[in-house]
């Protein structure tokens, strides 16, 4: 019969390898979190890929009727109001550019890209939309074309969103760029967010089907924003990251 320090004695080694083994377990755990943490894919957020604002500055965005009913602003001051809001925290940790299409005489298809992704892009950006009087038609095809350009989609990541009030109406087909765009791309993702925007087409050319179409063979939203604050949400969603636009942040004045 074992005496009682010789039961206390293999009780105390059983204890203690236990615990070595867990402690090994634990370890190896750790050292593969921090494995996992050092890949650059786990260290970089996907909302800091470069982005591209298309901006809709077409004769329609000087428009101030919804459904018909006169409304207090104009479209394109609705816009500027909802990018205030949201582009301080947006271009916190990503470069954000622009591009503008409309602007010109009311039967031009004009694009321009006005900044390619810059860091703290949030006041070039603002000053930019704040000087556009809103004319012309919508080339919006080109716009996105230019943006995917600017951001260099054949090579790297990148997120474009376009804010649109219409379709296309300069005689391209959205939904065949959006196809060459996914085949060529590295990784682009396209969002199209439709302000104040009816589901029938103007023109007959184009629709909000070719629109839909660029969000989904792209990996991204189409959204439907009928006033200011769901245009701010439809931007933090697209654009910002759910995390950091939580954030408290002054809007740019």
């Amino acid at each position: 019969m074992q005496d009682c320090d010789s039961v206390f004695a293999m009780h105390w080694r059983k204890f203690w390898v236990a615990g070595i083994a867990a402690a090994a377990v634990a370890g190896s755990a750790f050292v593969a979190i921090a494995e996992d943490a050092a890949t650059p894919e786990a260290k970089k957020a996907p909302c800091t890929d470069d982005a591209m604002i298309v901006f809709d500055a077409s004769g329609s965005m000087s428009g101030n009727k919804v459904l018909g009913i006169p409304n207090s602003k104009a479209r394109i001051d609705e816009v500027r109001w909802a990018l205030r809001q949201v582009l301080p925290s947006a271009t916190r940790y990503r470069r954000v550019g622009l591009v503008t299409y409309g602007p010109g005489p009311y039967n031009q298809c004009n694009v321009s890209l006005a900044m390619k992704p810059t860091t703290n892009a949030a006041k070039p950006i603002m000053r930019a939309i704040n000087r556009i009087i809103p004319a012309g038609k919508t080339p919006l095809t080109s716009g996105v074309e230019q943006a995917a350009e600017a951001l260099d989609y054949r090579n790297n990541p990148g997120v474009v969103v376009v804010v649109t009030d219409g379709e296309e109406t300069c005689g391209r087909s959205p939904c065949e760029l959006a196809k060459r765009l996914h085949d060529n791309a590295a990784q682009l993702t396209v969002h199209v967010i439709g302000f104040r925007y009816d589901s029938y087409s103007w023109t007959g050319g184009s629709s909000v089907m070719d629109l839909m179409c660029l969000a989904d063979q792209n990996n991204g939203l189409y959204i439907k924003a009928n006033d200011e604050q769901e245009l701010v949400e439809a931007l933090e969603k697209t654009l910002d990251c759910p995390m950091i636009s939580q954030a408290p942040l002054n809007p740019i004045r």
